[in-house]
């Protein structure tokens, strides 16, 4: 890290420490005042389930598979000269997975329901 420091500020001329600092800002404050406050609101909400590991586990997995989707689904980078960047419907993609997501924590919640019923008895 030190040597991409030392970087930055020696080739000035080639790799812009301004707009590295307002970037590197803009990603604290994005993740301070927007990420980490929806997480803490959504571990709340589903901290009082009965039943929250395996929604745990699913929010946790559509969350990372959504950030990192997200410049793909934004077309970040797609250029209007060269039609294979980002060739594919990302979105629909997102929404296909975020889907299977939803069905397989909604099977494996059932499971552990159904499981716990059976030890009861």
């Amino acid at each position: 890290m030190v040597a991409g420091l030392a970087g930055l500020v020696v080739d000035a001329g080639l790799t812009d420490p301004l707009g590295w600092a307002l970037w590197f800002g803009g990603l604290i404050v994005a993740h301070d005042g927007v990420l980490v406050p929806l997480v803490l609101l959504t571990g709340v909400a589903v901290g009082r389930m009965r039943e929250p590991s395996p929604v745990r586990a699913g929010l946790i997995v559509a969350a990372v598979l959504s950030l990192i989707a997200l410049p793909m689904v934004t077309g970040f980078g797609r250029r209007a000269d060269n039609p294979s960047l980002l060739p594919l419907d990302y979105g629909r993609n997102l929404l296909v997975v975020l889907g299977l997501v939803a069905l397989v924590t909604a099977l494996t919640a059932t499971a552990v329901r159904l499981r716990a019923k059976r030890r009861r008895r």
